[in-house]
C-alpha cells in the first residue's frame, strides 16, 4: 500500500523545470514514474534514479498523483485526454496536479471534467525557473479543494519554498499566474531596454547594473536577467518562446475581459521580434538582441 505521506507520482514533462522537480521528489522518497518525448530528458531522469514509463496512461496506472509540467493547455489536454492519456488510467480519488501556465478558463474546465470522473485537481502553476526547480525552492500559486492540498502536501514540500493557497476553486491559481507573467515579461523587456539605452549612450553597463541593483529602478527580473546580457550568455534557463506564449495568454485574458493591457502588448511585440529573428530557443534575456541589432551595438561588458 502506498504511504499517504509519499504517494507514487506520475510525472509528465521532464523539461527545464519538471526535471528538477522530479529529482527532488526522488530525493524525498517518492517513487516517480517519468514521461517525456525527449530522450535526453528521459536519460537524465533515469540517471537520477527515476523510473520511466512509455505513456502518460502507463505512468498514471501505477501512481496516486499525476503531476503535469508541460508547456501549455494544448499539451495538458493531450497528455491527459489524448491517445494513451493519463486521465483514463486514474483510479477514483486520484489527484492531478497541473503546473503549466494555462488560461484560467481552461483550468476551471479541467477541474469540472476531472470531478465528473471522480478525480481531484490542484491548479498549481509554478514560478522560479530551472534554478529554483533544481533547488526545490519554487513558488506555487495553487487553488483546489482541501483534499487536493492534503494529497499534494509532500509533493509541494519537496519542490517549493512557498505555496500560496488561493482558494478552493480551480482557475484561481492560473489567473494569479497570468498576472505574474504579465509582470515578469514586462520586467524582462524593460530591463533589456534600460541596459540597451545605457550601452548605446556609452555607459559602463556593469556599473549601471550595480547602481540600479541598489536603487528604486531595480526588479527581481532586472537582477536575475541582466547578468545574462552582460555576459552575452543566453544558455536557455527560460526561453524567449515561453514569453511569446505567456504574454499571448495575458493579452487573450485582457481581451476576454475587455481590459486594455498596453504594457503587456508592447513587451509581447518585443519577444515576438526576438523569436522572429531566430532567437526563440535562447534564454529570454536574449530579447535584448532586438535592441542590439537595431542599434548595431552590444550591451555585454567584460567582468571586472
Amino acid at each position: 500500500m502506498t504511504d499517504k505521506n509519499t504517494p507514487n507520482v506520475a510525472f509528465i514533462g521532464l523539461g527545464s523545470m519538471g526535471l528538477g522537480m522530479a529529482k527532488n521528489l526522488l530525493k524525498h522518497g517518492h517513487k516517480v514514474l517519468g514521461v517525456d518525448p525527449s530522450a535526453q530528458a528521459r536519460e537524465a531522469f533515469k540517471a537520477a534514479g527515476g523510473t520511466l514509463a512509455d505513456t502518460p496512461a502507463a505512468a498514471a496506472k501505477a501512481a496516486d498523483v499525476v503531476v503535469v509540467a508541460v508547456v501549455n493547455d494544448k499539451q495538458v489536454e493531450t497528455v491527459l485526454f489524448g491517445d494513451n492519456g493519463a486521465a483514463g488510467a486514474l483510479k477514483k480519488g486520484d489527484l492531478v496536479m497541473q503546473c503549466a501556465t494555462v488560461p484560467a478558463a481552461f483550468a476551471r474546465s479541467l477541474g469540472e471534467r476531472l470531478a465528473k470522473s471522480g478525480h481531484e485537481l490542484l491548479d498549481a502553476p509554478m514560478s522560479g525557473g530551472r534554478g529554483r526547480a533544481e533547488s526545490g525552492e519554487l513558488t506555487f500559486m495553487a487553488s483546489g479543494s482541501p483534499k487536493a492540498f492534503a494529497t499534494a502536501e509532500s509533493i509541494l514540500a519537496a519542490t517549493s519554498a512557498k505555496v500560496f493557497r488561493l482558494g478552493n476553486a480551480a482557475g484561481i491559481g492560473s489567473l494569479v499566474k497570468t498576472v505574474n507573467q504579465l509582470l515578469a515579461g514586462v520586467h524582462i523587456a524593460t530591463a533589456a531596454e534600460a541596459v540597451a539605452l545605457a550601452a548605446k549612450a556609452g555607459a559602463d553597463t556593469r556599473a549601471v547594473y550595480e547602481v540600479i541593483s541598489a536603487s528604486a529602478g531595480n526588479s527581481w527580473m532586472f537582477g536575475n536577467r541582466v547578468p545574462h546580457m552582460l555576459d552575452d550568455d543566453y544558455s536557455p534557463l527560460s526561453a524567449v518562446e515561453i514569453f511569446v506564449k505567456d504574454l499571448g495568454l495575458v493579452l487573450n485574458t485582457g481581451h476576454e475581459l475587455r481590459l486594455p493591457l498596453p504594457m503587456a502588448a508592447a513587451a509581447h511585440q518585443l519577444f515576438l521580434a526576438a523569436a522572429g529573428a531566430g532567437w526563440g530557443r535562447l534564454d529570454d534575456a536574449a530579447v535584448v538582441k532586438v535592441y542590439e541589432q537595431a542599434g548595431d551595438f552590444k550591451v555585454s561588458s567584460p567582468k571586472r
